[in-house]
């Protein structure tokens, strides 16, 4: 199993502190460093930014919503990142939300899994070198090749529901879940395998929210990031089954997000998240290993008390080498 990180974008911070989070975890030894794309940084400029910033950390692109960026734009951007830092570029594809697909970009997001498998199939093809020929449904990239030297990057699907999970074992060399407990990401884990059958299961990676020694500015700023998930589909049904119905319930009333946030607790934080004591940290990384997760991708808080996430990286890291000169 590998313990890599995340950029947060938590919206309560400064867009520039994401530079630091990315050094402390090149400096502190951490294998991975992914790059999403939110309301700031477009993601290919950031990583080209980051790489020329640090030392030695893979990069890991998006996920990527499918049908904002086209595979030929995508094949290209990881292209450009990886000949210019020199560094490994991995890409992850996901389907993204309706508001950021249709409501912030103006796109259809119908079909989701149908644009999800075929521009999994044009970006493999794109970023192994070959010239694209595929003509989907929804999709479509034909007669583009890269002109920089192909990244031969290893791709990633975003999955929860059973369609996405069908995509990941079909085209990918890794499934990624996100804010999940272990028990849900065993079962994830089943589905993928099962979906694979004789072929070999692809990898999965959790993105874990984390504040590990980081106090409870930390985990609040965690709270708030769960507000949206409490009545989404499939996430309400998590969310229950680990014992937190009667919120469930109350989320899918509409309340006030400012008095749904003062409902939730610690312990549902610490159901899909890694909080309080390194120790408790690590058991629950075990938790998810027990699951079948290889790759626990940490997204730490970032607080005035905790900036960049410096204590929970530092606790988690897996270098003892930790520079002081890091955040500067």
């Amino acid at each position: 199993m590998t313990v890599s990180v995340s950029l947060g974008y938590w919206q309560d911070r400064p867009a520039e502190e994401a530079f630091a989070t990315a050094r402390l975890a090149d400096a502190l030894g951490y294998p991975e460093l992914w790059i999403g794309e939110m309301a700031t940084y477009d993601a290919f400029a950031l990583a080209t930014a980051v790489g020329l910033r640090t030392e030695r950390i893979a990069l890991t692109l998006g996920p990527l919503a499918v049908t904002v960026r086209d595979p030929a734009m995508i094949a290209m951007g990881a292209a450009s990142v990886a000949a210019i830092t020199k560094r490994p570029v991995g890409v992850a594809l996901g389907t993204s939300s309706s508001v950021v697909v249709e409501e912030w970009h103006g796109r259809s997001r119908q079909r989701p899994p149908t644009a999800l498998a075929e521009s999994a199939r044009a970006v493999r093809a794109l970023l192994d070198g070959e010239r694209s020929a595929v003509k989907g449904e929804v999709v479509a990239s034909r007669g583009y090749r890269l002109r920089l030297p192909a990244p031969k990057s290893p791709l990633t699907v975003a999955a929860f529901g059973p369609a996405a999970v069908q995509v990941a074992a079909r085209h990918a060399d890794r499934m990624v879940i996100n804010l999940v407990s272990p028990r849900t990401a065993a079962d994830l884990v089943a589905a993928l395998t099962a979906a694979a059958g004789e072929a070999t299961r692809p990898r999965v990676a959790a993105w874990i929210v984390a504040a590990v020694d980081s106090g409870p500015e930390a985990i609040d700023q965690l709270r708030r990031g769960i507000v949206g998930y409490l009545a989404a589909p499939g996430y309400a049904e998590m969310f229950a089954r680990e014992g937190f119905g009667d919120l469930v319930t109350y989320a899918r009333t509409r309340p006030h997000p400012r008095e749904l946030l003062a409902a939730i607790p610690d312990e549902l934080v610490a159901a899909v998240g890694l909080i309080d004591s390194v120790a408790s940290a690590q058991a629950r990384i075990s938790d998810y290993q027990a699951a079948g997760v290889d790759d626990v991708v940490l997204v730490p808080a970032s607080t005035d008390g905790d900036p960049a996430g410096e204590r929970t990286l530092h606790a988690l890291a897996p270098s003892p080498v930790r520079p002081a000169s890091a955040t500067g």
